[in-house]
């Protein structure tokens, strides 16, 4: 391969795939050979994108047992030497991090090697294993204004470029926001993740069934959830002579994310992306066993933005969201300006922005306009 080669290093969940896969379709598109280093959960991403490389390491988490850290420390050590390796005959210009402890070795080698390392962090409270990498980066790409646990050394750059998103959300951004309109329909989409959260599926068909009569008629609900919940959060929406539609999984997320009047969703950081790139408000739950709470830390930012309204688990009860639902049902207006917040927040430019930075990281001439930075 060339001196023109990117590597991308990233754990196989699709928090850090995502974003590495727009990054890389990017660089791709500039004129770049892209390589991108992970385990066995992320090759699969060499179905969607034959163009690239993809190479699997060793890596171990580091946030087990005694037992589990020797082990994934044996792990990383050999993960950093055939990160090395590959380093060596790929040689690239440049080395992107994406999180995940898959993700360390490639990156601790790439420094080692004094090849040129930019970290990209999707949540507003930076990632372990970036946390780890952060001191021996070039520079750091964040998804938020403000990332809570970044330090790095002398010298590190913070550059804001925003989350990735897939180009079929980015398409949406255009489609205007209008709020529900008197005795007219309200579509509600609720989104849990790849396989729908539980919490979800037993308290937004029990709130919704608290609302009263005439809007339950105007509703049309949307609901993601888990295969073994399906038939039970049927009944419920049935029962309280709600129109739903319910799935395990949905192709058209963003169509239907652009249609929505409200969203009840996680908080993880590539659904806020999502929500702030098309500009849709929303209730976040966020996952209370996140690392680090990281989804709490995500949802703030879009509550301090006025973008969305928070509920943590422990006050996500059917009386409580019913009782928020009617509200802001009831003040439309208070929708639409929340859909304008998250709006002005979205980077739906966050692919190209990245690309720029690792781009001159690497010394091309393949940037364009670098985004904003700020010393760390």
């Amino acid at each position: 391969m060339s001196a023109r080669t990117i590597v991308l290093a990233a754990g196989g969940t699709g928090g850090h795939m995502f974003p590495a896969e727009a990054l890389a379709r990017e660089l791709f598109a500039r004129g770049f050979k892209v390589a991108l280093v992970t385990d066995r959960r992320g090759q699969a991403f060499g179905d969607k994108a034959p163009e690239i490389a993809v190479h699997r390491i060793r890596a171990g988490r580091l946030d087990q047992g005694f037992v589990g850290k020797v082990t994934a420390l044996a792990d990383m050590a050999l993960g950093t030497i055939e990160a090395g390796r590959l380093l060596r005959a790929l040689a690239p210009a440049a080395a992107a991090g994406f999180g995940g402890y898959p993700s360390v070795p490639t990156m601790l080698a790439a420094s080692r090697q004094g090849i040129a390392t930019v970290l990209h962090e999707q949540n507003s409270i930076l990632g372990r294993a970036n946390r780890l990498l952060a001191p021996r980066v070039g520079a750091v790409a964040t998804s938020f204004a403000e990332v809570g646990s970044l330090r790095l050394a002398r010298g590190g750059r913070v550059v804001e470029t925003g989350n990735p998103v897939r180009p079929s959300i980015v398409a949406e951004r255009r489609t205007p926001y209008a709020a529900p309109a008197p005795d007219g329909p309200v579509r509600v989409l609720v989104l849990g993740g790849s396989q729908g959260a539980r919490i979800l599926s037993a308290v937004v068909p029990s709130a919704l069934a608290r609302l009263a009569p005439e809007l339950r008629r105007r509703l049309v609900v949307t609901q993601q959830a888990r295969s073994e919940d399906l038939a039970a959060v049927r009944r419920a929406h049935e029962a309280a002579g709600i129109a739903s539609e319910t799935a395990s999984f949905f192709e058209d997320v963003p169509t239907r994310l652009a249609q929505a009047h409200l969203v009840i969703s996680r908080a993880g950081a590539s659904s806020v992306a999502e929500l702030t790139v098309v500009g849709r408000p929303s209730i976040l739950v966020p996952y209370r066993h996140a690392a680090d709470d990281h989804q709490s830390a995500n949802a703030r930012a879009l509550l301090a933005s006025g973008a969305a309204w928070v509920m943590p688990e422990a006050v996500f009860t059917p009386d409580l969201l019913a009782a928020e639902l009617a509200a802001l049902f009831d003040t439309p207006e208070r929708l639409a300006a929340a859909a304008a917040a998250a709006h002005r927040m979205g980077r739906p430019d966050a692919a190209s922005r990245l690309a720029d930075l690792v781009a001159e990281a690497a010394g091309g001439s393949n940037g364009h306009t670098l985004p904003r930075e700020h010393a760390a």
